[in-house]
C-alpha cells in the first residue's frame, strides 16, 4: 500500500452514499433515446439529434443548481467551428458546463467531463441511429450524477462539470474549452474526461466489475524539447503532473467505500484513439482518461441492428452495467472531492544541486490557502512505482534530508488544516 494513501472522511462517505445507479441509468438512456447526437446531426428538432440532447442536459443541470443557492451556474459554451477534419461545413459545437464555485480558493479550478456526441459504424453518418449509450451517455451521466451530489455542497475549491461536444469528430468541444481556460490563465489544477465507462463485460464474455483503467501519460505533451530533455536526465518520465494525478486518485479512490479498484496505465491512451483530457494535456494541465477494463468492440460504434437471432444490436442502454457505472462515479467523486477540499499542489518545487553533498534539500513556494497547515516530504526509491516514505516537514519552505538526491526520488505535497492532502508536486533542479 502506497504510503500517502488518504482514507475517506466522513463528509466523502456520505457524499460517496447518494450517488444513485437509478439516476445514472435514468440519465443513460434518456440520451440514447434522442436517436443519434452526432455532432452534425439537427440542432432545432426538439426530440431528436445533438441539439435536442445539449438543451436536455442544460436543464437538467439547470434543476440541480437550483439546489446550490447561487453556487452552481450552468453556461452554454458555444462557437462556429470551421470546415475542418470531419467537419464538413461550419458547425456549431456547444459545450454544456455547470461550474461550482468554491467557497475558499474559488480560482483553483477541478474539471470532469464526458462527451454527449455519439457517432455510427461511418463517423460521418449524421442521420443513422446512434444511441451511444456506453460511448458515451455513460460518460455524462458520470459528470452529470457528480455534479447532482454536488450542487447542494460547499467545497473550498471550483469544480466543473462538463458535457462536451465534437469529440467524436476530433476533439472539438473539449479543445475549445481547455484554450478558454488557458487564455483566461486559469489555475486549472486536474481534469478527468470519462469516456466509455459503461460496462466492464469484454467482448469475449469476461467480466471484472471492479476495475477501472485510468490512463495517464509520461512526458508531458505540453513540454519543450529541452524541458523533456531535463526530466529525463533526472529519471522524471514517470513524475508528470498527470501520472501524479493518477497516484493521487489510487490513494483515495481504491477504499470499501468506492468498491472499486484503480488500474493505471502509463500511457496517454489506448492505441489509434484518444480522447477529451488531450487537449488540456496540449495546454499543460494535469489529465487523465478513465474508461472501463476492457472495451466490447462487439457492441461499441456498431449501427443499431438485429441478428439472425433476434437480437439487437448496437451502443444500447441495455449493454451498460448502471450500478458498474455509479462505482466509477464514486472513484471520481473521491478524487475530485479530495482534491477541492485538500490544498492545492505546491508550487515552483526544486531540489537543489548547486553543492554535491549526499543530502538533499528541497525548497518550495508557500501556497496562499487560508487552511494550509503545512508540507510533507514524499520518496521513494528509483525503481518504485508508489510513493513509500512520507516525512513531515512542518510549515515551512525548505527541508532538508540525510539522503542522496542521486538515489531516490522526491515530492513535496501540501497539508490542509482537515489532514487532507494535495497532490504531490515533482521537484525540478534548480
Amino acid at each position: 500500500m502506497p504510503a500517502t494513501v488518504q482514507p475517506p472522511t466522513r463528509e466523502l462517505r456520505a457524499l460517496l452514499r447518494e450517488i444513485d445507479p437509478k439516476r445514472i441509468e435514468a440519465t443513460v438512456r434518456k440520451l440514447a433515446s434522442f436517436g443519434t447526437r452526432h455532432t452534425l446531426s439537427s440542432q432545432d428538432d426538439p426530440v431528436r439529434g445533438i441539439g435536442a440532447a445539449r438543451d436536455w442536459i442544460a436543464a437538467e443541470l439547470r434543476s440541480y443548481a437550483a439546489e446550490s443557492a447561487g453556487r452552481m451556474t450552468v453556461d452554454l459554451q458555444s462557437y462556429i467551428q470551421e470546415p475542418a477534419s470531419r467537419i464538413p461545413t461550419a458547425t456549431r459545437i456547444t459545450n454544456v458546463v455547470a461550474t461550482l464555485r468554491g467557497s475558499v480558493t474559488p480560482e483553483r479550478v477541478y474539471v470532469v467531463s464526458g462527451h454527449y456526441d455519439s457517432r455510427a459504424t461511418d463517423v460521418m453518418d449524421a442521420v443513422s441511429d446512434a444511441p451511444g449509450a456506453d460511448d458515451d451517455a455513460s460518460g455524462v451521466a458520470v459528470a452529470m450524477e457528480l455534479a447532482r451530489v454536488m450542487a447542494k455542497r460547499r467545497p473550498a475549491a471550483t469544480i466543473v462539470f462538463a458535457a462536451v461536444a465534437g469529440e467524436e469528430q476530433g476533439l472539438y468541444g473539449a479543445a475549445y474549452m481547455a484554450q478558454q481556460y488557458k487564455s483566461a490563465g486559469t489555475d486549472l489544477q486536474a481534469m478527468f474526461t470519462n469516456d466509455i465507462v459503461g460496462s466492464p463485460k469484454a467482448d469475449d464474455g469476461t467480466v471484472d466489475p471492479y476495475t477501472i483503467r485510468l490512463f495517464a501519460e509520461g512526458v508531458p505533451s505540453s513540454e519543450t524539447p529541452e524541458e523533456a530533455a531535463v526530466r529525463r536526465s533526472v529519471g522524471g518520465e514517470n513524475d508528470s503532473p498527470a501520472r501524479q494525478l493518477a497516484r493521487f486518485v489510487r490513494d483515495v479512490g481504491e477504499n470499501e467505500a468506492t468498491g472499486m479498484r484503480v488500474r493505471v496505465v502509463y500511457r496517454r491512451d489506448r492505441y489509434r484513439r484518444g480522447g477529451d483530457h488531450i487537449p488540456f494535456l496540449e495546454r499543460g494541465y494535469p489529465a487523465a482518461r478513465f474508461t472501463e477494463p476492457t472495451e466490447d468492440f462487439a457492441h461499441q460504434h456498431q449501427d443499431v441492428r438485429v441478428d439472425e437471432t433476434g437480437k439487437q444490436y448496437g451502443d444500447l442502454p441495455e449493454f451498460c452495467d448502471f450500478p458498474y457505472i455509479a462505482r466509477v462515479a464514486k472513484v471520481n467523486a473521491a478524487a475530485l472531492w479530495t482534491l477541492a477540499q485538500a490544498p492545492g499542489t505546491p508550487r515552483g518545487a526544486k531540489i537543489l544541486t548547486s553543492t554535491l553533498t549526499n543530502a538533499t534539500q528541497l525548497v518550495w513556494t508557500r501556497g496562499s490557502e487560508p487552511d494550509l497547515a503545512g508540507y510533507e516530504i514524499v520518496w521513494r526509491e528509483t525503481t518504485s512505482p508508489e510513493w513509500t516514505h512520507v516525512v513531515a516537514a512542518g510549515d515551512v519552505t525548505s527541508y532538508e534530508l540525510a539522503l542522496s538526491k542521486d538515489n531516490v526520488f522526491f515530492g513535496v505535497r501540501a497539508v490542509g488544516a482537515t489532514g487532507l492532502r494535495s497532490q504531490v508536486a515533482f521537484p525540478a533542479p534548480g
